[in-house]
């Protein structure tokens, strides 16, 4: 009977749990942005992707376009929409480094915006796109230490409509590793939620050269 009683209480946990997580229910985008450097050295190199072999030239990649609440996100969303084609997952591979990225990030993130496949990838892109990524960093001839702090002036110097409260410098392992803007739904930049505030506050952070 108590067994019983537990399965019971499971099935109805579901569909709360579902309902928080709801397709096209969110607040906010965080569009995510990789520097390929740090994440070919933490990750990439060991799944030999194809972002980080030699003369790609990518400097920051496209992570992913997040669906965000104000304090937490979806992720896994049940979708109506047909999950993404392979064609369509390459087509990305110009902007994420590979295509097994874009598949991922629909799984998890792009399930959830509320968009066909085809539409949130087009609106990845057209985020990716608006953002002037700081051409300083791409003169990078051999490693640097510094604060996260200036990597962010840099982004803010880049785009000038952009406020210090609308992005986020992260690191990992002591290496610069994302900028992460906040954007409206349709792509302007606006104010981070408070649990999206952690600027890395490292002093010296790693910043490799693109390879």
């Amino acid at each position: 009977m108590r067994v019983f009683l537990l399965f019971i209480l499971c099935l109805c946990a579901v569909p709360a749990a579902a309902q928080s997580h709801r397709s096209g229910d969110f607040d906010y985008y965080v569009l995510s942005l990789s520097w390929q450097p740090t994440w070919c050295a933490l990750e990439g190199d060991a799944r030999g992707d194809a972002a980080c072999q030699n003369a790609t030239d990518h400097g920051w990649l496209l992570h992913g376009l997040w669906p965000q609440y104000l304090h937490g996100w979806p992720e896994h969303c049940q979708s109506t929409h047909r999950p993404p084609s392979r064609q369509m997952t390459q087509a990305m591979a110009d902007i994420m480094g590979s295509p097994g990225p874009a598949w991922y990030q629909w799984k998890k993130h792009g399930s959830c915006s509320g968009l066909s496949a085809p539409a949130y990838f087009a609106l990845a892109r057209e985020a990716y796109a608006r953002v002037n990524r700081p051409i300083v960093f791409r003169k990078l001839s051999t490693s640097v230490k510094l604060p996260a702090q200036v990597v962010e002036d840099a982004f803010l110097k880049a785009n000038p409509d952009w406020t210090p409260d609308m992005l986020t410098i992260t690191c990992r392992d002591g290496r610069i590793a994302e900028a992460r803007l906040c954007l409206s739904r349709d792509l302007a930049p606006v104010p981070c939620g408070p649990d999206l505030r952690r600027d890395c506050q490292m002093k010296n952070s790693l910043l490799a050269p693109i390879r």
